[in-house]
């Protein structure tokens, strides 16, 4: 009985087709934390994608740069790792 329920998952997971959306997911997960963060920038008054040093930073940049960084973190643990039919 055992056997064949092992036999059964295994032809199961051999004829599954391959997963392959996950890095499109995770591209489109990064153009939203991108666009927020543009957004971002936006209302703090700045350009995203210009040079800030980072000691003259204020506070908000600051804010918006840790907002984005917890968002492509995200993006890398969910929709990379995750798997997307």
């Amino acid at each position: 009985m055992r056997f064949s329920s092992l036999l059964s998952s295994a032809i199961a997971l051999a004829i599954a087709p391959g997963v392959l959306g996950g890095p499109i997911a995770y591209g489109i997960c990064q153009t939203g934390c991108n666009t927020v963060a543009v957004a971002c920038y936006a209302a703090a008054g700045f350009q995203f994608g210009t040079v800030v040093a980072a000691a003259a930073a204020p506070a908000t940049i600051l804010a918006c740069n840790a907002a984005l960084g917890t968002c492509s973190a995200m993006c890398a643990t969910v929709a990379l790792l995750a798997p997307t039919p």
